[in-house]
């Protein structure tokens, strides 16, 4: 048995410095292409509009901002200044998303985004984006890379193809520290021992996102209620929870395996289901010695069985939104299909290790 697990283990750190260091290479090159482009058109976007300032930056070879959905895929996430005079309302009644209502009424005149708040004091992201989409369109005509760069139409998005090749999604957002959803008020489960307190208070510290773009539980029954409303996101909270032993590895292995094995038609499956489960293994196994690296084969192994459960359920919610299910909208039959590819997946990496050289 232990032959068996210590044989996994090397195959997998193999891949690891073959497979997913190359992906990893590959797309930090694509990146910079990517970036020189996007950063050329906000800064177009600046010159007309001061209030949508580029946050597009890089700090240690690392773009800040910038979330990887696919090889040929990508979110930048731009963010604004000045939410100080809205209150930040998470009642539930739209999963994954929040409101943003003017606090005083008087303080209108006073919001930097004046003529985006609705009569009843809501701060617009539909009608923000609205803006910015007009605004980027205009930039990519004058930009410097007009020739390669368009605007993907049939969209509420902003969405720019590059090169025919990539796609990047650019996304208004407000960064919010300090405080918590209520919607998440569950995370850290109170019997679970894992992240520790002090893991906790950092994670919460470091807050969260609001974004403006479609909210996947809201898809085919926008009010205009919820067109207002804004997204909820994690990125940097869950990055923190990942440090420390073999978790970013085992990300970087189940990214690979997804970009070369389940990228199937109808797009069931992204990075971010991987990084998900990745969070709830975490919960399962919350010892530390449980991420070394000997223990890598039988997390992997933990999470490609139960992304085979949800897939058969059509389930899988969103880490710290639990009413959020990740799998809302996408079609039965590409669930299935990535069911059975993930079985198929799943059962070579046990019962062959060698395989991996092939995958």
């Amino acid at each position: 048995m232990i032959a068996t697990q210590a044989k996994l283990v090397y195959q997998l750190n193999k891949y690891y410095n073959e497979r997913c260091q190359a992906r990893k290479a590959a797309i930090a090159k694509t990146i910079r292409e990517v970036c020189k482009v996007v950063s050329d058109v906000l800064k177009e976007v600046e010159v007309q509009e001061p209030r949508f300032i580029s946050s597009l930056s890089e700090i240690d070879a690392r773009y800040e901002g910038l979330e990887v959905i696919s090889p040929h895929e990508f979110e930048v996430v731009l963010y604004l200044n000045q939410m100080g005079v809205f209150n930040f309302v998470d009642d539930g009644s739209l999963p994954g998303c929040a409101v943003l209502k003017l606090s005083d009424g008087r303080k209108r005149s006073m919001s930097l985004w004046v003529e985006f708040i609705t009569a009843s004091g809501y701060l617009s992201a539909r009608k923000i984006r609205s803006r910015f989409q007009t605004l980027v369109a205009q930039a990519v005509d004058k930009c410097s890379y007009r020739d390669v760069v368009k605007m993907v139409a049939d969209t509420s998005e902003v969405k720019l193809r590059i090169r025919e090749r990539y796609v990047v999604q650019i996304t208004p957002a407000f960064k919010c520290t300090g405080i918590w959803p209520r919607s998440a008020a569950q995370w850290p489960m109170p019997h679970i021992p894992w992240p520790g307190p002090n893991r906790v208070a950092e994670v919460k510290a470091e807050g969260f996102n609001l974004l403006s773009k479609e909210c996947y539980s809201l898809t085919g029954k926008q009010s205009s209620a919820e067109s207002d409303a804004w997204v909820l996101q994690f990125s940097e909270a869950e990055n923190r929870l990942l440090m420390g032993g073999c978790r970013k590895k085992c990300l970087s292995v189940l990214k690979t395996l997804r970009d070369r094995h389940l990228e199937l038609p109808g797009q069931p499956l992204h990075n971010y289901h991987m990084k998900t489960l990745l969070l709830y293994e975490c919960e399962k196994h919350p010892r530390e010695t449980d991420w070394d690296e000997s223990c890598l084969g039988d997390r992997l192994n933990g999470i490609l069985l139960q992304l085979i459960s949800c897939l058969q359920c059509r389930r899988c919610p969103h880490y710290f939104l639990p009413n959020l299910d990740l799998f809302q909208g996408k079609p039965h039959s590409a669930l299935e299909a990535a069911a059975k590819q993930t079985w198929r997946l799943a059962r070579e990496i046990l019962t062959n290790a060698k395989s991996l050289d092939k995958l």
